[in-house]
Protein backbone atom coordinates (compact mmCIF):
# COMPACT_ATOMS: atom_id res chain seq x y z
CA UNK A 1 0.00 0.00 0.00
CA UNK A 2 1.44 3.27 -0.96
CA UNK A 3 1.50 5.77 2.19
CA UNK A 4 0.29 8.25 -0.36
CA UNK A 5 -3.18 7.47 -0.41
CA UNK A 6 -3.47 6.17 3.27
CA UNK A 7 -6.86 7.43 4.74
CA UNK A 8 -6.29 5.97 8.40
CA UNK A 9 -3.89 4.54 11.21
CA UNK A 10 -5.54 1.92 13.11
CA UNK A 11 -3.69 1.81 15.97
CA UNK A 12 -5.81 -1.19 18.14
CA UNK A 13 -4.34 -4.78 19.37
CA UNK A 14 -8.27 -6.38 20.04
CA UNK A 15 -9.05 -8.75 17.69
CA UNK A 16 -12.77 -8.07 17.90
CA UNK A 17 -12.47 -4.28 17.73
CA UNK A 18 -10.16 -4.31 14.50
CA UNK A 19 -12.41 -6.45 13.23
CA UNK A 20 -15.88 -4.26 13.70
CA UNK A 21 -14.05 -1.27 12.49
CA UNK A 22 -12.76 -2.56 9.50
CA UNK A 23 -15.39 -4.07 8.40
CA UNK A 24 -17.98 -0.61 9.41
CA UNK A 25 -15.36 1.40 7.33
CA UNK A 26 -15.64 -0.70 4.39
CA UNK A 27 -19.33 -1.74 4.44
CA UNK A 28 -19.66 2.31 4.47
CA UNK A 29 -17.23 2.95 2.07
CA UNK A 30 -15.22 5.35 4.30
CA UNK A 31 -11.98 4.33 3.94
CA UNK A 32 -10.21 3.04 1.16
CA UNK A 33 -6.60 2.64 2.57
CA UNK A 34 -6.09 1.47 6.19
CA UNK A 35 -3.08 0.19 7.87
CA UNK A 36 -2.88 -1.83 10.97
CA UNK A 37 -0.74 -1.94 13.86
CA UNK A 38 -0.99 -3.75 16.77
CA UNK A 39 0.96 -2.10 19.42
CA UNK A 40 2.54 1.51 20.66
CA UNK A 41 5.95 0.86 19.48
CA UNK A 42 4.60 0.23 16.22
CA UNK A 43 2.45 3.33 15.83
CA UNK A 44 5.85 5.20 16.38
CA UNK A 45 7.60 3.65 13.97
CA UNK A 46 5.10 4.12 11.51
CA UNK A 47 4.40 8.31 12.13
CA UNK A 48 7.79 8.79 12.96
CA UNK A 49 8.62 6.40 9.22
CA UNK A 50 11.44 4.39 11.12
CA UNK A 51 12.34 0.85 11.19
CA UNK A 52 10.10 -1.43 8.91
CA UNK A 53 8.43 1.92 7.79
CA UNK A 54 11.71 4.02 7.01
CA UNK A 55 10.93 3.99 3.56
CA UNK A 56 7.89 5.79 4.27
CA UNK A 57 7.91 9.99 3.83
CA UNK A 58 6.41 12.86 6.53
CA UNK A 59 4.96 14.38 3.82
CA UNK A 60 1.82 11.82 3.34
CA UNK A 61 0.70 11.54 7.03
CA UNK A 62 -2.37 9.69 7.64
CA UNK A 63 -5.84 11.52 7.46
CA UNK A 64 -6.68 9.70 11.01
CA UNK A 65 -5.06 7.93 13.62
CA UNK A 66 -7.85 5.87 15.68
CA UNK A 67 -5.59 5.20 18.85
CA UNK A 68 -6.38 2.62 21.20
CA UNK A 69 -4.54 3.38 24.89
CA UNK A 70 -4.42 0.21 26.26
CA UNK A 71 -1.32 -1.06 23.67
CA UNK A 72 1.35 -3.51 24.41
CA UNK A 73 5.07 -2.45 24.61
CA UNK A 74 4.01 1.29 24.80
CA UNK A 75 1.12 2.68 25.30
CA UNK A 76 -1.51 5.06 23.90
CA UNK A 77 -0.53 7.68 25.95
CA UNK A 78 2.69 7.83 25.07
CA UNK A 79 2.21 7.32 21.71
CA UNK A 80 0.22 10.58 21.41
CA UNK A 81 2.39 12.55 23.54
CA UNK A 82 5.44 11.85 21.07
CA UNK A 83 2.85 12.52 18.20
CA UNK A 84 1.71 15.84 19.30
CA UNK A 85 5.02 16.99 20.84
CA UNK A 86 6.73 16.74 17.02
CA UNK A 87 6.20 19.45 14.76
CA UNK A 88 6.13 16.89 11.95
CA UNK A 89 3.16 14.65 13.47
CA UNK A 90 1.04 17.30 15.36
CA UNK A 91 -1.32 18.30 13.05
CA UNK A 92 -2.52 14.37 12.35
CA UNK A 93 -5.83 14.19 13.62
CA UNK A 94 -5.68 11.49 16.83
CA UNK A 95 -9.01 10.09 17.88
CA UNK A 96 -8.76 7.93 21.02
CA UNK A 97 -11.00 4.77 21.02
CA UNK A 98 -10.67 3.44 24.31
CA UNK A 99 -12.69 1.13 26.79
CA UNK A 100 -11.26 3.28 29.75
CA UNK A 101 -14.13 4.93 31.70
CA UNK A 102 -11.13 6.55 33.56
CA UNK A 103 -11.88 10.72 33.85
CA UNK A 104 -7.82 10.95 34.31
CA UNK A 105 -7.65 8.85 30.94
CA UNK A 106 -9.98 11.65 28.98
CA UNK A 107 -8.56 14.21 30.87
CA UNK A 108 -4.78 13.26 30.06
CA UNK A 109 -5.63 12.64 26.36
CA UNK A 110 -7.23 16.80 25.72
CA UNK A 111 -4.50 17.36 27.80
CA UNK A 112 -1.67 15.98 25.57
CA UNK A 113 -3.70 17.11 22.24
CA UNK A 114 -6.19 14.39 21.49
CA UNK A 115 -8.54 15.31 19.12
CA UNK A 116 -10.97 13.35 20.32
CA UNK A 117 -11.91 10.95 23.11
CA UNK A 118 -14.48 8.11 22.49
CA UNK A 119 -14.89 5.45 25.08
CA UNK A 120 -15.63 2.06 22.89
CA UNK A 121 -19.74 1.19 23.14
CA UNK A 122 -19.82 -2.23 24.21
CA UNK A 123 -23.29 -2.89 22.10
CA UNK A 124 -22.36 -4.14 18.59
CA UNK A 125 -24.27 -1.64 16.78
CA UNK A 126 -23.51 1.46 18.87
CA UNK A 127 -19.58 0.22 18.29
CA UNK A 128 -20.52 0.36 14.30
CA UNK A 129 -22.34 3.64 14.44
CA UNK A 130 -19.65 5.33 16.29
CA UNK A 131 -17.10 4.13 14.01
CA UNK A 132 -19.23 5.09 10.89
CA UNK A 133 -19.74 8.31 12.87
CA UNK A 134 -15.52 9.05 13.23
CA UNK A 135 -15.04 8.15 9.58
CA UNK A 136 -17.41 10.25 7.95
CA UNK A 137 -16.53 13.28 10.18
CA UNK A 138 -12.69 12.72 10.12
CA UNK A 139 -12.43 11.51 6.20
CA UNK A 140 -15.79 13.50 4.66
CA UNK A 141 -17.01 16.66 6.66
CA UNK A 142 -13.23 18.05 8.62
CA UNK A 143 -11.48 19.88 6.21
CA UNK A 144 -7.49 19.61 7.09
CA UNK A 145 -5.12 22.40 6.63
CA UNK A 146 -3.04 22.57 3.52
CA UNK A 147 -0.08 20.81 4.69
CA UNK A 148 3.23 23.41 4.41
CA UNK A 149 6.33 23.01 4.45
CA UNK A 150 7.10 25.60 7.65
CA UNK A 151 4.48 27.76 9.78
CA UNK A 152 3.60 30.83 8.34
CA UNK A 153 4.55 34.10 9.86
CA UNK A 154 2.20 35.57 12.49
CA UNK A 155 -0.14 37.96 10.86
CA UNK A 156 0.84 36.59 7.75
CA UNK A 157 -1.74 34.69 5.14
CA UNK A 158 0.02 31.23 3.50
CA UNK A 159 0.64 33.97 0.55
CA UNK A 160 2.88 35.72 2.77
CA UNK A 161 0.55 38.82 2.71
CA UNK A 162 -0.55 40.47 5.93
CA UNK A 163 -3.85 41.45 6.93
CA UNK A 164 -2.82 45.10 5.97
CA UNK A 165 -2.30 44.32 2.66
CA UNK A 166 1.42 44.19 2.93
CA UNK A 167 4.04 41.77 1.66
CA UNK A 168 5.69 40.02 5.00
CA UNK A 169 8.83 41.60 6.01
CA UNK A 170 8.49 44.63 3.65
CA UNK A 171 6.84 47.89 3.42
CA UNK A 172 3.36 48.81 1.87
CA UNK A 173 5.31 51.32 -0.64
CA UNK A 174 2.03 52.63 -3.11
CA UNK A 175 3.42 54.84 -5.47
Amino acid sequence: MSSEDLDILLVEDNQDDLDLTLHTLRHENLANKIQIVRDGEEALDFLFCRGKFAGRSFDHPPKLVMLDLKLPKVDGMEVLKQVKADPRTRIIPIVVMTSSKEERDLVASYNLGANSYIQKPVDFEQFRGTVKTIGLYWLVINQPPVAQDSPPIAGTTLAGTNLAGTTAGTKNDRR
